[in-house]
């Protein structure tokens, strides 16, 4: 074999693993553009150490051990991220649109594809929907860093405490410590955990859906209001500001976001859950939803207006033709 075929089965090998590498840095992070780059370092540190590899694990194994140090190292550098509704209390309607705050704050949306597999067995990816879920998401990231990372390699990839000391250069009794001390903070923030699997998308929710989809390019607020849980929330990362309930939505859509009217909405999938591109009138980029659906209604309507990243990572046009 030739040492440039050598090389290439060699990242061959490696970028199998990508998808699921991105999903566990992203649990890790929050953000899906700090987990490619934490992805894309690990790769290219194992493919320069792939020569020193000895075969003593998996290369899947080898790759999370790479992949769980760069992430430390990046957690060590920057802030808890969050959603709106972790950092403040709501506000009402008439509250003015805040400055915002930066992107390194807030907990960022991310498309299933670049997190989740294809195919596969229905209740595993019933779990991973569930794992890269928006609040639980925000939920891992009140941990420490190692906790975090206990918590995702023991509950969501159902590794063995043994394999994840070995990972960690540590002892199972610590990562079964670590993994108490994990699960009791997420209690106490009221979280569901994270091995819960979320129901599958079903006729009644694709009709709750296109309910939600007519009401908002009509814009008829009553039909739209009607859909949301009575403790819906509304946030638009970058602002701190958040709403909850639905006659605070309807107030804001029909004072301060009245520029939603005319409204054109292109169906994703982010997050494991129900999303969509928003263009206001002109064609103009506004926002990536991401919808929480949860017994039949909406009790959550996550609004990111980073819509000059967010756009192209979704792999949207710049512009919508009229």
């Amino acid at each position: 074999m030739s040492e440039l075929t050598a090389e290439n089965d060699t990242a061959l090998r490696l970028e199998r693993h990508r998808v699921e590498l991105t999903a566990y840095c992203y649990r890790m992070l929050g953000s899906a553009f700090e987990a490619e780059d934490a992805v894309q370092e690990t790769l290219v540190r194992a493919w320069r150490g792939f020569d020193r590899f000895e075969g003593r694990a998996s290369v899947r194994s080898w790759l999370y051990r790479i992949a769980t140090n760069v992430c430390l190292d990046m957690a060590k550098s920057s802030q808890r991220r969050a959603r709106p509704m972790d950092l403040a209390s709501p506000s009402t309607a008439a509250t003015p649109i805040d400055a915002g705050l930066p992107e390194a704050t807030w907990i960022g949306p991310v498309p299933d594809g670049r997190v989740l597999e294809s195919g596969g067995d229905p209740a595993d990816q019933a779990v991973a929907r569930e794992s890269v879920r928006l609040a639980l998401i925000a939920a891992l990231q009140r941990l420490a860093p190692r906790q975090r990372a206990v918590l995702i390699l023991r509950e969501v990839l159902a590794w063995k405490a043994s394999e994840v000391a070995e990972l960690l250069d540590t002892s199972v009794a610590s990562v079964n410590s670590a993994l108490q001390r994990a699960r009791a903070t997420l209690s106490a923030g009221g979280e569901v955990p994270v091995s819960d699997p979320v129901r599958p998308m079903d006729e009644a929710q694709r009709s709750l859906l296109a309910r939600y989809v007519d009401a908002f390019e009509r814009y008829d607020l009553d039909a739209l209001t009607a859909l949301l849980h009575e403790d819906a929330t509304l946030s638009m990362p970058p602002y701190e500001l958040w709403l909850r309930g639905p006659e605070e939505i309807r107030a804001w859509f029909l004072g301060t976001g009245i520029g939603c009217r005319g409204s054109r909405l292109l169906p994703l999938t982010a997050n494991g859950a129900p999303a969509f591109a928003q263009y206001r009138p002109g064609g103009v980029p506004w926002a990536v939803q991401v919808i929480d659906i949860s017994d039949g209604r909406i009790t959550g309507l996550n609004a990111f207006l980073d819509t000059d990243r967010l756009f192209p990572l979704f792999g949207l046009p710049a512009r919508l033709a009229p």
